[in-house]
């Protein structure tokens, strides 16, 4: 996540709590991508190191675990620099102009000066933000599937060109060997139905039986992977897509909640605010007396209500709204109650939080050499591929 500042309920409903979940079910890597900010607001560096802070505090407050994920700063891990640099001078150029975000931000943001490498390059550094730890699931939404694919095809054209290794094939069988005979046989049945018959469900619980092999290093397993497809070994691994659910989270007008339309509730908003906000959000405009009917269909609060009301709820206004047996107030108090019921153990936590900045650092300063540990040990791995691993 770049760091903004202060998050709000956009981010909640559209990332944090999907983050919480994902860190009980998988190892997880969350980072404040902060070489990303500088791609389109290289100019504007003052509020970067308080804008990290404070979104590592909204994380944190919001549940996500530094005992369950590892939670780092993108540019304490140089690494991720260097295979970003060595990646660039295998990936082509035109793989880079055809990402679809790649024209869209250029027309998004006419009043910034986008011509620059790091713009253009900024897919190939996520790929590499990603391929480094060798994950098997990326959490994006649909905007960013085209990202993940970019991603695979950087990993597969590394593998093709620098993959080939001596005597792979007898040290992909003696790999085999290792992993026991009842294992050994299922590998090879499913690798050989794969080959020969195209049977892609063979592909993946060869694929899984590989994940869960105990009896074998780190480097047979990716030799195994590339032998299961035919190919060399798997230096890079190629990730998924782990879609997110697309947040329906509103802005106070009825937009996407978003600072750029000032519609936004902050995580650590006062009770106040949030009361007074939620409170003179526009409504059906042919509302314009109590005793007019209204269409929820075309309230913002309405909208609202999708996110934060039961069916009970959700028929009280349906029908007083239709009605005029309810006024625009008494239709926002659940949603407010709602919103202030839900922000409050999080404000809660963040106090904390703030009154212990040193917890906060200490949080990313243990992440941070967690992440160049795997980082590391992948870029040996790629130096070695490319030659450059002198002795």
């Amino acid at each position: 996540m770049r760091p903004t500042g202060r998050l709000h309920l956009g981010h909640l409903h559209g990332v944090l709590k999907n983050w919480v979940e994902l860190q009980h079910q998988y190892k997880c890597f969350f980072f404040v991508a902060d070489w990303h900010a500088l791609t389109t607001h290289y100019e504007e560096t003052a509020t970067i190191e308080d804008n990290i802070w404070e979104m590592v505090i909204d994380w944190l407050a919001a549940g996500v675990n530094p005992n369950d994920a590892t939670l780092f700063i993108q540019s304490r891990v140089p690494e991720h620099a260097e295979l970003h640099l060595l990646l660039s001078m295998v990936t082509p150029l035109s793989w880079l102009e055809r990402v679809p975000s790649y024209k869209d931000q250029q027309n998004k943001l006419q009043g910034r000066d986008l011509a620059t490498y790091g713009f253009l390059g900024y897919p190939l550094l996520q790929s590499a933000d990603i391929l480094i730890y060798k994950p098997m699931f990326v959490p994006v939404g649909e905007d960013q599937v085209a990202h993940v694919e970019l991603t695979r095809e950087v990993a597969r054209r590394f593998n093709h060109l620098f993959g080939k290794e001596p005597d792979f094939e007898e040290k992909a069988e003696s790999a085999i060997r290792k992993m026991g005979k009842k294992d050994a046989k299922s590998y090879k049945d499913l690798r050989r139905n794969y080959q020969e018959k195209g049977d892609g469900e063979a592909l993946e619980k060869a694929r899984i039986l590989l994940e869960t092999q105990q009896n074998i290093t780190l480097g047979d397993k990716e030799r195994l992977f590339g032998y299961l497809e035919g190919q060399g070994k798997i230096l890079l691994l190629e990730p998924q897509p782990l879609l997110t659910k697309a947040s329906k989270m509103p802005g106070l007008d009825g937009q996407k909640m978003s600072k750029s339309y000032n519609n936004t509730i902050a995580l650590r908003e006062a009770p106040d605010n949030i009361t007074k906000k939620l409170r003179t959000m526009p409504t059906d405009p042919a509302r314009v007396r109590r005793t007019d009917a209204g269409n929820p269909e075309k309230c913002p609060v309405w909208q609202m209500h999708q996110v934060y009301s039961n069916e009970d709820i959700k028929s009280w206004v349906q029908s007083g709204c239709c009605s005029a047996s309810i006024g625009c107030l008494d239709c926002k108090q659940p949603v407010i109650d709602a919103v202030l019921h839900e922000l409050a153990p999080i404000r809660e936590r963040a106090k904390m939080y703030q009154e212990s900045p040193d917890i906060v650092k200490g949080v990313i300063a243990e992440g941070c050499e967690e992440a160049r540990k795997e980082a590391v040990e992948t870029l040996n791995e790629v130096r070695q591929a490319m030659g450059l691993l002198y002795r």
